[in-house]
């Protein structure tokens, strides 16, 4: 079976994004550099594409100009363990980017990413659908999901 790799678009930055994200999540690490050579279209020794590794997943970065930019119909989810690795990558992620509703945010080179806690999904699809809705409708009023706040908003009878 071939193995996807997601490639990242970027204008200029795909050394630099590349960097930034083996820094944030663990077992991470850049594998290799490709340079623009004399044929082009970029500038000849300039990076044209970053091949790294974030826990496990492979991607490649490009620098492939400005005609193309990130939005929100694509975003990278992490599932966390715990509060603690919610904060930790809400923190580095959102840092110099924006964040978003419902545990969404984009980092400062525009990549969307969605930050929630394991085992959302199954809360959210609770046999008790009263009890999934309450803890929806917390999910709906946060930014940085708060796990024991919709875990109180589950469980209020």
């Amino acid at each position: 079976m071939p193995r996807i790799t997601p490639n990242l678009w970027f204008d200029t930055q795909s050394e630099e994004a590349a960097e930034f994200y083996v820094s944030v999540f663990p077992n991470s690490e850049i594998k290799s550099i490709t340079h623009y050579g004399e044929a082009g279209p970029g500038v000849p020794g300039s990076v044209l594409t970053v091949d790294f590794v974030l826990d496990g997943q492979q991607y490649t970065a490009i620098n492939g100009g400005p005609q193309f930019t990130f939005d929100e119909a694509i975003s990278l989810l992490i599932n966390c363990a715990d509060q603690d690795e919610i904060d930790y990558y809400w923190d580095k992620l959102s840092e110099g980017g924006s964040e978003g509703p419902c545990g969404w945010l984009k980092d400062k080179y525009g990549l969307s990413w969605q930050v929630v806690p394991g085992g959302m999904n199954e809360l959210l699809n609770d046999p008790d659908q009263a009890r999934g809705q309450r803890a929806m409708k917390a999910v709906l009023g946060m930014k940085k999901l708060d796990v024991a706040a919709i875990q109180a908003a589950a469980d209020q009878a």
